[in-house]
């Protein structure tokens, strides 16, 4: 049986995954008839490149309120949105 999901928690990722796919959106996507999504391949399929990706990670950390040693990021964890964010679970610290 799945731990019980911690609904203010999922609720907070929530709005960061969509708030956060905005911004890449609005900032970083340039092709006509794309969507970002939580889920939205982001580097693997070239919508975003390595300046912009050093821009999100900024970003991810500011949305996330963690402080995130990006020496142990690789491009595949800022793949989707999804994925950026549980690494930002997994990897960061709390801002003091």
């Amino acid at each position: 049986m799945a731990p019980p999901v911690d609904q203010p928690q999922a609720l907070l990722g929530r709005n960061v995954a969509m708030e956060m796919a905005a911004y890449i959106q609005s900032q970083f996507v340039r092709r006509p008839g794309i969507q970002v999504l939580p889920d939205t391949p982001l580097v693997s399929s070239g919508l975003i490149d390595s300046f912009a990706l050093i821009e999100i990670f900024l970003k991810l950390e500011q949305m996330t309120g963690r402080k995130i040693p990006a020496g142990k990021v690789q491009a595949k964890d800022m793949d989707t949105i999804e994925l950026m964010l549980a690494t930002a679970s997994r990897l960061g610290k709390p801002r003091p």
